[in-house]
């Protein structure tokens, strides 16, 4: 999820508007919606631990069922095909780390950019005006 997209969880006049629209239309579709706004950036990582836990349970019954049904008779090709499950399942779980870790960066890198956008907001909004000057003819007391 990029930022920039139009509806992501952030108080947007996109999301406003669908918050607004959701209410009239079936309040509860507003409450969805309003729970987005304020909790939607931690549904990523909600998501990936729903993800792990049921890969977690079913892993099992996958290799329960492989073992049981996917047996050819063959023991050697089962063995080598067992071998082979075992290396993708190390495969998956290493790239699983390596996307989380990305995920950490890329939440830093925001994280970042957002301090630097709010340090230069900052800076500029306590720089002192200057005063204008005024020429020959610029206000109407000046003769």
């Amino acid at each position: 999820m990029t930022t920039t997209a139009l509806i992501r969880p952030a108080w947007t006049p996109a999301t406003i508007a669908l918050m607004v629209i959701g209410f009239v239309v079936f309040w509860p579709l507003g409450l969805a919606m309003l729970a987005y706004i304020i909790w939607g950036d931690r549904l990523d990582g909600f998501k990936r631990d729903v993800n792990r836990a049921t890969d977690g349970v079913f892993a099992g019954c996958r290799r329960a069922s492989w073992k049981t049904s996917a047996a050819t008779g063959n023991i050697a090709f089962d063995d080598w095909r067992e071998k082979e499950l075992e290396r993708l399942a190390e495969e998956r779980r290493k790239l699983d780390e390596m996307r989380d870790e990305f995920d950490a960066y890329a939440r830093e890198l925001r994280r970042a950019k957002d301090l630097e956008e709010f340090d230069r907001f900052m800076a500029n909004r306590n720089k002192p005006t200057a005063p204008a000057k005024r020429g020959k003819g610029a206000g109407l007391l000046d003769e």
